[in-house]
């Protein structure tokens, strides 16, 4: 629950509150000039070639890097922390991978895009066609399978914290073209962009909010979406701020 607001901001008329919002529309769209500059950026950064082999069990078998794609062009590749030991198990993974796994699409609008999305864990396909039912995901989920000692999230910087790995193929070749975790994974999760447009905000401490606004500390008010009655909270795998 969240408490009353101390001081509130100025009330104005209609009017002024319309010259406001153009005032601030103009920061909107620079904001919305400068993400696009950054996309620019991104599709100009270089490749790496990916030459160790991975192994992966899906739902309808062993899999390799190649496969994942699905015979599409990209591929992109969430690392969730649905695995043994994890806070939570066997009931549930991570909470903030939950979180993320409650906001992806419908994957035919990716696929039309020649790319493929999947998530990768440590957890037993059983375990993890188990959770998707519980929690009514339908996302292609993959469990990591080590090969030669390898482990395909040890390689690309997710064994310990979650992110998202983006792939091409290219003359049966995969390359390695770019990388996000910690906060860079927030644009996957619209709950926070609905938060942010709001007067309140995400209600978290590390806010830059007026005084008097409400405010938690982040993680701890996270569920998964069937415990919010419960005293369960965020456990170790959450969004890095």
């Amino acid at each position: 629950m969240i408490g009353s607001i101390v001081k509130t901001p100025q009330i104005v008329s209609a009017q002024d509150w319309d010259t406001a919002r153009s005032e601030m529309l103009v920061r909107e769209k620079e904001f919305t000039k400068a993400r696009d500059a950054m996309a620019a950026l991104r599709r100009r950064m270089p490749w790496t070639l990916v030459e160790r082999e991975y192994r992966f069990e899906g739902p309808e078998g062993p899999a390799t890097l190649l496969d994942l794609f699905a015979g599409r062009k990209q591929l992109i590749v969430y690392r969730a922390f649905m695995d043994p030991g994890v806070s939570g198990w066997p009931e549930h993974g991570c909470v903030g991978c939950s979180l993320m796994a409650d906001h992806i699409p419908n994957l035919s609008h990716l696929n039309a895009r020649d790319t493929t999305l999947v998530y990768t864990s440590r957890a037993p396909q059983a375990d993890l066609a188990r959770i998707q039912r519980q929690m009514g995901w339908n996302i292609p989920w993959y469990t990591m399978v080590p090969g030669d000692g390898n482990w395909f999230d040890a390689d690309f910087g997710v064994d310990e914290w979650h992110g998202t790995n983006a792939f091409i193929r290219l003359d049966g070749q995969v390359f390695r073209t770019y990388f996000v975790d910690g906060r860079g994974d927030e644009a996957f999760v619209n709950t926070w962009n609905f938060l942010d447009i709001t007067a309140l905000g995400r209600q978290e401490k590390w806010e830059d909010s007026p005084p008097g606004y409400p405010q938690t500390a982040p993680y701890q008010w996270w569920r998964h979406h069937d415990s919010y009655d419960t005293a369960e909270s965020c456990g170790g795998h959450c969004a890095d701020r």
